[in-house]
């Protein structure tokens, strides 16, 4: 096998050694785009996992803050009840008129009180009400996404197992695969990757036109790609261009 200082290294040498470290790296992407996205959904169903239990701890401190809200009115009233017991009571020893009328004054305010009690009871009691509806359904939601969770969870991990071989053993392929490339050529072929949607830095001429992009290549340029003498790229997108023989010949 040439290496980067074996000077028999010839130039069709060169675009099979790319070509061949292309078609590793393009199944290691292959790979990682099965499992790619399947990461990002297990992070979002998490991210709304933790803001489903956050809701509901917060659904949570507000019944129980009307719930304390209720027995503090409760025992208003109670104090209430126990304030008209003593009024009326005081009612039955007073000495004239103005003092009665006192005495009920306080009586009817704390009747009043009472009133007031009820009604903010009766508002909390809506309250609760209403939270206990939301707080069953962020349960129902939360709980769709924590089994949408775990069946992503195993399917990842599945996925994860099959392929985890595979790519250890591609990746050891691609750094076998660029010892044998010159470092000029070999940057030059990572820049290229790096710019690329897809990963591609060596395509195939397909239909007279660049694998990469598809812009037509003329005649007499695809004529020299296949003669293989130098290297040439695409004028529109700057990928490697190598004729479709190449296929097959690459791990020769």
């Amino acid at each position: 096998m040439a290496t980067k200082k074996d000077t028999s290294f010839t130039v069709e040498d060169k675009l099979k050694a790319l070509y061949n470290l292309q078609t590793i790296d393009s199944e290691i992407d292959r790979i990682r785009t099965i499992r790619g996205e399947l990461p990002l959904e297990v992070q979002d169903l998490e991210d709304d996992i933790a803001g489903l239990e956050t809701r509901l701890q917060n659904l949570t401190d507000e019944v129980n803050a009307f719930e304390d809200a209720i027995v503090e009115r409760k025992n208003m009233i109670t104090d209430a009840l126990a304030a008209i017991k003593k009024y009326e009571e005081q009612q039955n020893k007073v000495r004239n008129n103005r003092e009665f009328d006192s005495l009920n004054k306080e009586i009817e305010f704390q009747n009043l009180e009472i009133q007031l009690c009820e009604k903010k009871m009766n508002e909390f009691k809506a309250n609760i009400e209403a939270k206990n509806e939301m707080i069953e359904g962020a349960k129902t939601a939360l709980e769709e996404r924590q089994k949408d969770l775990e069946a992503k969870k195993a399917e990842l991990d599945s996925i994860v197992a099959e392929t985890e071989k595979d790519e250890k053993k591609l990746l050891k392929q691609s750094k076998a695969a660029e010892e044998v490339i010159e470092d000029r050529l070999l940057t030059a072929y990572k820049r290229i990757r790096e710019n690329s949607l897809n990963g591609l830095a060596v395509v195939k001429i397909e239909r007279s036109a660049c694998g990469g992009c598809f812009n037509a290549i003329p005649a007499q340029r695809q004529l020299d790609i296949s003669l293989r003498k130098k290297i040439i790229v695409c004028e529109h997108c700057g990928r490697v261009l190598v004729d479709a023989a190449i296929d097959g010949e690459a791990e020769a």
